[in-house]
């Protein structure tokens, strides 16, 4: 999901003319638009469908950074022990 600047930056009047447009340009792109007001960033107008990814994607990150804490706490099982709790031994 790369942002091209000269495209993707638009300003807020821009979405207020003409909204279905913008919409439609984020689902075929895939590339999120910046709103603008006065210059400075406002908003992302992004598709639903990447941004359930995205959030998928960041979900899956921060459980595994918290794996990784947990084993380096020492907080973790060995696999005989893992396979004996769920009965599967």
């Amino acid at each position: 999901m790369d942002v091209k600047f000269s495209e993707d930056v638009i300003p807020l009047s821009d979405l207020k003319i003409n909204p279905d447009k913008l919409v439609e340009r984020v689902k075929d792109t895939h590339r999120p638009i910046l709103l603008t007001s006065r210059g400075r960033g406002i908003a992302v107008v992004q598709c639903l469908e990447d941004y359930d990814n995205t959030a998928e994607e960041l979900r899956f990150v921060k459980a595994a950074e918290q794996g990784l804490i947990e084993v380096c706490e020492g907080d973790s099982v060995s696999l005989e022990g893992a396979k004996k709790t769920l009965g599967i031994e």
